[in-house]
């Protein structure tokens, strides 16, 4: 249903594709999402003083599946049954079986993600990570751990899946770095929480 190559030199496996939900199926989910899902403002401390992340973000899944990440424990809502169609279409596409999903919603060029791997215990040895893109197209940037200067781009568009899986999360940091453009993106990173 995707692109077969590893867009990776080395290290992991990534693949890409770009129309993986249709246009107006994908415009109906992004404005779903952002009126349905139970968006929260986190945030952690940084030398002592509580900063906000810089978006918004929801995590549903399967009962007991919690997530730490960044100094904080994720207990799972409930899937909707719009979250729980997309994970099937996602499973189907990745050969690969779900429990829950970080969603983030990113309300301006200024929202962002730093560097970092999705390398938590929970998530086990080689996890597999599907990402679902919705509304304005952002740039995904990965660099390699080990090998300065090794870093590559992508856009990621309205509907497309990008596929994250073997190695890459040991060798690779990725991000969504601040841009000086307007508009919302709704990304939804599919997990296997053990």
């Amino acid at each position: 249903m995707f692109s077969e190559v590893n867009l990776l030199p080395k290290d992991g496996v990534l693949k890409f594709y770009r129309d993986f939900i249709p246009p107006k199926s994908a415009d109906d989910l992004f404005e779903n999402l952002k009126t349905d899902i139970n968006w929260k403002q986190e945030g952690m401390r940084i030398f002592g003083k509580y900063v906000d992340f810089p978006r918004l973000t929801a995590w549903y899944g399967d009962e007991g599946k919690a997530y730490v990440y960044s100094g904080l424990k994720n207990e799972p809502q409930p899937f909707t049954t719009e979250l729980n169609e997309l994970k099937r279409q996602v499973e189907a596409a990745c050969n690969q079986t779900f429990n829950s999903v970080l969603l983030n919603y990113y309300r301006t060029g200024k929202d962002s993600m730093g560097w970092h791997a999705d390398n938590e215990p929970e998530l086990g040895l080689n996890p597999t990570i599907a990402s679902i893109s919705l509304g304005i197209t952002r740039k995904f940037q990965l660099k390699h751990k080990n090998m300065p200067g090794n870093n590559l781009s992508f856009f990621l568009n309205h509907g497309s899946l990008l596929i994250m899986s073997g190695v890459l999360q040991h060798h690779w940091l990725h991000q969504i770095p601040k841009e000086t453009i307007e508009g919302e993106r709704i990304n939804l990173t599919f997990r296997y929480i053990n």
